[in-house]
């Protein structure tokens, strides 16, 4: 009796966890519910761009395994025309940046409400011109950046924007991530941009989604210990040579952000998920939507209130402090990109790393990590700090076929 007791019990607690995680997982993918809203405003002449007729006629766009961890933030590996890539959807709006407050539901607002009928290309050019400027700051050359978004707006390549494709450019010109791809379209390390329609954007697949790791099916993810599975982690990562390839990427990518040619982005969620690789170990990004601009996160923050400095946090990694004279959150963010990237790296790399190179390597990334935004001399550090890390990790690897 006892035996069958306990039998029942078990599948009994195993088939609740097992309905928890699939109502969890059903909240989390709703990819159907996002095909039908940009569909629906497709059809009705709403919106337009290179990915419509794909994902709405011909259906040759389609969604594959899910990859959302929000609810709001769709993401899908997808399969566009028989090329992979990663399909991202925004279920609710994103006009501001979230520090822990509910955002409108998507289907109580109105959806690609501008730019309205009537509106000429010039007045279009100086709404996205005023958006940059209130995003990015008085930058010399915000007029070669609106070109530039016309030029991706410009979907069919006409030579013309048209309304539908000028209503999906504004949308998507609202999500960091979009605007980033954009800006650094050149760069090794941002993925390509594939195409988009209304506020759904394709961008190129990446093979590896995460820096280290091994993906499992969820089902199985519910009985591994957390602690475990940290350990099991750091089992399922390539070799040293080419972990050291894929962090200097990262450390590239860092240079990319760090006072680029539209200012300075901030990193913060610089967590293993959002970093990726392809089949030659170039680092890749998979996820950049909490990489924010800085001018644009300081004039959001700088006046919120707060209690303690943990009121003060966007994302998990952008901190700034709490002014207890009046309670206010300061404008600057205390930590800077590299040093996150450091601390990201250092059991990364530290794991198996040739005993000729460790302690000058374990030496260089605790001085990495104690980077702080308002010592004096910080860029010249930065730049310093950045430039011996590559250049020990380079000379190391350069001549080993793993590299």
């Amino acid at each position: 009796m006892k035996f069958l007791f306990f039998s029942w019990l078990v599948v009994f607690v195993g088939s609740w966890i097992i309905y928890v995680q699939y109502s969890t997982y059903t909240e989390l993918c709703r990819g159907k519910d996002c095909k039908k809203i940009i569909c629906d405003k497709y059809k009705t002449g709403v919106i337009d761009g290179p990915a419509c007729n794909s994902l709405c006629v011909t259906e040759t766009l389609y969604f594959g395994k899910c990859l959302s961890t929000k609810p709001n933030n769709q993401m899908y590996l997808g399969i566009w025309d028989n090329l992979p890539g990663v399909v991202k959807c925004q279920m609710e709006q994103a006009l501001h940046l979230d520090f822990g407050t509910e955002l409108e539901p998507r289907k109580e607002i109105v959806l690609f409400d501008k730019p309205t009928r009537g509106t000429t290309v010039q007045k279009f050019k100086e709404m996205v011109y005023s958006l940059f400027k209130a995003k990015l700051g008085d930058q010399g050359n915000l007029s070669e950046l609106v070109n530039l978004i016309l030029t991706v707006a410009d979907g069919d390549k006409d030579g013309q924007v048209s309304l539908g494709e000028a209503k999906s450019a504004w949308a998507l010109l609202q999500l960091n991530e979009f605007l980033l791809m954009v800006i650094l379209q050149d760069k090794e390390h941002t993925p390509k941009l594939m195409g988009f329609c209304g506020d759904l954007y394709v961008m190129e697949s990446v093979e590896y989604t995460s820096l280290y790791g091994i993906s499992l099916p969820w089902v199985i993810e519910l009985f591994i210990p957390s602690g475990f599975r940290r350990s099991m982690d750091q089992l399922f990562t390539p070799s040293w040579p080419r972990k050291a390839k894929i962090a200097i990427g990262l450390l590239e990518f860092v240079e990319d952000v760090f006072h680029g040619p539209y200012g300075n982005f901030l990193m913060c969620d610089t967590s293993a998920k959002n970093l990726g690789y392809n089949d030659k170990y170039d680092l890749k990004m998979v996820d950049m939507r909490k990489i924010v601009p800085e001018t644009n996160l300081k004039e959001l923050i700088k006046d919120r209130h707060c209690e303690t400095d943990l009121d003060c946090v966007y994302g998990t990694d952008c901190r700034t402090s709490c002014d207890q004279s009046t309670m206010k959150c300061t404008s600057e963010v205390i930590q800077p990109n590299l040093a996150k990237a450091c601390q990201l790296l250092k059991d990364y790399l530290l794991r198996g790393a040739p005993s000729e190179i460790r302690e000058e390597l374990e030496k260089q990334l605790y001085s990495c990590i104690a980077l702080k935004v308002t010592a004096n001399q910080m860029e010249m550090e930065h730049s310093l700090i950045l430039n011996n890390l590559k250049t020990l990790l380079w000379k190391k690897i350069s001549y080993t076929n793993d590299s």
